[in-house]
């Protein structure tokens, strides 16, 4: 059973009404975990409905038990033939996570079922874990009119039995258990139980010397390539490139770390890389070697997939070709479907694959040329494919050390190549120094730390606060001239005049790693409050803060005051109040916060005379595009993309309104309008917002509306504001997807209905 443990997030509470609400979820928590150790999965799974359901903030927390108490309960359901009970739990799951990737992921597995029905096949078995998408594929098999054909089977393969589950082994296997890194998914794994039990197996010659049919895999093999590139766009999420921060010093002994590097002194087991479409990745990308073979996999041999996860790893150096800043190794794969087919994933085809991103990290000099040399170490060991110890090789390099090697002459023979491009790697391999804090941030705190527009914008909003609140304070607190200055001496106060009156208190509530307090510190007689939780991020804050010469305890970490975290925003002291609280508007992925109103609302009462909020108000902004990338990606188009098989009505049940994590600034689209404000929540005066409007769009150029896509303005006060569109922002953007796409000709006139309620936020058209 997962870890079922969870709490209430920060910034959950909101007067006697909030507290009454977290204690029934608080309870209702406790009951659902009492039950689960009861093997009580019905009245557990009903406890979780009603915890999401009063508490949506927690959806991230309690996602992984859900779902083991959702199937737990689905099993005894079926086993009662309650099937409507049972559908009516799985609607109700999808409510609350309609884009769980499991169930994204699983789709296409059935549509093979159908395919090799239609290609003659006699019989027919199709495996489905999900309950959900197993009865989402009788239904497909249904109206296709093949259930005579096709047996589906409510279980995972690696379960499947003979003669328990299918008659006999079969002559064909098809998977496309496949990710971006082409293993992630559990190919290999699922290949060598197909080949020990449930496949024909190859048989000695017969007396008419030809081989006995045997099973065979679709797709037969793989060939993994890779390419080193220069990508400004993966650097700046992967590698914090600042030694300094509008003042803020970064010590060399606080080393930042992505998780898809962080791997390598991680006992888990996680994908060691990232993903990326790089044919759309914003600011493009260089390639800065030719494309290289990584390995070939033959899907068809059990022998040969056995010893993938035992294989050593595999040594692999490749010359440079360009000039440029060694920022990835990209990944992708040909799938040799049979003898004639074969599917690319390439990024300079054209498909809805994404490509494997290995970011490189810990290098003394990322920047490489013609002459010089990548090294890198690849493995399976794990049924992941793993790229590490990458590092750049120059020729004066290789020379050494190849001299060192050569001083035996046999030292270079069959089988010491391996053991040379260990050396050389070893000369680019940072060791990590005794004293050295590993902190390991989301590729999105990463960008913030390279965001210097955010961290400009806050430092000086805060100066404006602070100065009209005591003036006699601060020196030079609007003389832009002193930036330059106020830092010189590493001191990070010495602008300051000190006072003995009571400091000020800042407390920052933003979601994740933010040096904020920090750079509050520095501006005056402040007392900073940080509210991350991690420990790394803790010990990483408190080693920048000595650096840039804090006196000791300036720096505060505020959920160590509170009992729980539901309690973060309260007085810092009985009889004290918060000049400047920071709060998280914007999700990274576009979208609102949940419940960022009713935390408004709680910080407003909590502020001293002349404190603010940040952000004081944020605009919304959007446009009308054509975009039949996002048509395409919202939903299945027709009957013809499919082979002709009827699929749209069933799969499309499952597409979602607005697509998030967008990069506008490279998403293929046609602006038919100019940018126009659709919405404002205000933090501040909360009597300036309304939860609908109506928007009058002007058409500047005909076409087809197919999607909205919307971003904000966060206003620090009136004349600082921050753009979470801009190529510097660490947020991404999102897009409503229109139902049915829109004619429209130049000078034509639409309406659009904004609705906000509870931190959502509704876009339609109106004719």
């Amino acid at each position: 059973m997962p870890n079922s443990r969870s709490r209430p997030r920060r910034g959950a509470g909101n007067g006697s009404g909030a507290a009454g609400r977290d204690e029934l979820v608080s309870r209702s928590l406790q009951s659902a975990e009492h039950c689960l150790g009861a093997q009580d999965f019905g009245t557990a799974y009903a406890h979780y409905l009603l915890v999401l359901s009063l508490a949506p903030e927690l959806k991230d927390d309690v996602k992984e038990t859900f779902q083991y108490t959702l199937l737990k309960w689905a099993e005894e359901l079926d086993a009662l033939s309650r099937t409507q009970d049972l559908l009516g739990c799985y609607e109700q799951a999808l409510e609350l996570f309609p884009d769980d990737e499991v169930i994204c992921n699983s789709m296409g597995e059935h549509l093979f079922s159908m395919f090799a029905k239609k290609a003659g096949a006699q019989s027919v078995y199709a495996c489905e874990l999900s309950k959900t998408m197993y009865e989402l594929a009788c239904d497909v098999v249904a109206a296709n009119k093949m259930e005579a054909g096709i047996k589906l089977l409510h279980m995972k393969s690696l379960d499947l039995e003979i003669p328990k589950h299918i008659p006999e082994r079969v002559s064909l296997v098809v998977t496309e258990t496949v990710d971006a890194g082409l293993f992630g998914e559990g190919i290999v794994e699922s290949l060598i139980h197909a080949w020990e039990h449930l496949l024909l197996q190859p048989k000695t010659k017969g007396e008419n010397g030809n081989c006995d049919k045997y099973g065979k895999v679709i797709p037969a093999s793989a060939v993994l390539y890779g390419m080193a590139v220069e990508c400004a766009e993966i650097r700046r999420h992967h590698r914090v490139g600042l030694k300094d921060i509008v003042g803020i010093h970064l010590p060399k002994n606080v080393k930042f770390q992505s998780p898809a590097y962080s791997y390598i002194d991680n006992e888990e087991t996680v994908e060691p890389y990232t993903t990326e479409k790089m044919s759309r990745v914003p600011g493009g990308y260089l390639a800065l070697t030719e494309c290289f073979e990584i390995m070939k996999v033959d899907f068809n041999s059990l022998q040969e997939l056995k010893s993938l996860a035992t294989k050593k790893p595999d040594s692999i150096t490749i010359p440079v070709v360009k000039e440029g800043t060694l920022d990835a190794v990209v990944v992708w794969f040909v799938l040799q479907l049979d003898d004639e087919h074969s599917l690319s994933t390439s990024p300079s085809e054209e498909t809805c694959w994404e490509q494997a991103v290995y970011p490189v990290q810990d290098l003394p000099d990322y920047w490489m040329k013609p002459g010089n040399h990548v090294t890198m170490e690849v493995s399976c060991q794990d049924c992941y494919l793993r790229i590490q110890s990458i590092s750049v090789l120059s020729l004066e390099q290789e020379m050494e050390v190849t001299k060192s090697f050569t001083k035996d002459t046999d030292l270079l023979s069959s089988g010491n190549e391996a053991e040379l491009c260990s050396a050389l790697a070893n000369l680019q391999t940072s060791k990590p120094d005794a004293g050295e804090q590993i902190c390991v941030l989301e590729s999105t705190e990463i960008a913030l730390l390279n965001n210097i527009p955010y961290h400009e914008g806050f430092k000086m909003a805060m100066k404006k606060v602070f100065s009209s609140l005591t003036p006699e304070k601060l020196c030079q607190v609007m003389d832009p001239h002193c930036e330059d200055n106020e830092m010189s001496s590493g001191t990070g106060r010495q602008n300051t005049v000190q006072s003995t009156s009571e400091p000020l208190y800042v407390l920052d509530v933003s979601e994740g790693f933010s040096i904020l307090p920090i750079i509050a510190g520095t501006l005056g007689q402040v007392k900073p409050y940080s509210s991350v939780e991690k420990d790394q991020h803790r010990i990483a804050l408190d080693l920048i803060s000595e650096a840039n010469h804090f006196p000791k305890e300036t720096l505060e970490f505020w959920l160590r005051h509170v009992e729980d975290e539901s309690a973060v925003l309260q007085r810092p002291k009985s009889d004290k109040l918060w000049s400047i609280i920071i709060l998280d508007v914007i999700e990274p992925s576009g979208l609102i916060q949940q419940e960022i109103m009713e935390k408004a609302a709680i910080s407003r009462c909590l502020l001293q005379s002349g404190g603010k909020i940040f952000p004081q108000y944020v605009l919304m902004f959007g446009l009308l595009v054509e975009s039949q990338t996002l048509v395409e990606e919202n939903a299945v188009q027709g009957l013809e993309r499919t082979l002709g098989l009827n699929i749209a009505p069933f799969i499309n049940q499952f597409q979602v309104p607005i697509r998030v994590f967008l990069d506008l600034s490279s998403l293929p689209c046609i602006p038919l309008s100019k940018p126009v404000e659709l919405l404002r929540l205000d933090l501040m005066t909360p009597y300036l917002n309304t939860s609908n409007r109506e928007v009058k769009v002007h058409i500047c150029k005909s076409g087809q509306v197919t999607a909205i896509p919307f971003w904000y303005h966060m206003y620090l006060d009136e004349d600082i504001w921050l753009d979470t569109s801009s190529e510097a922002s660490h947020w991404k953007q999102a897009a409503v997807v229109l139902d049915t796409p829109i004619q429209v000709e130049m000078g034509d006139e639409l309406v659009l209905s904004v609705e906000h309620h509870k931190s959502n936020v509704s876009i339609t058209v109106k004719q």
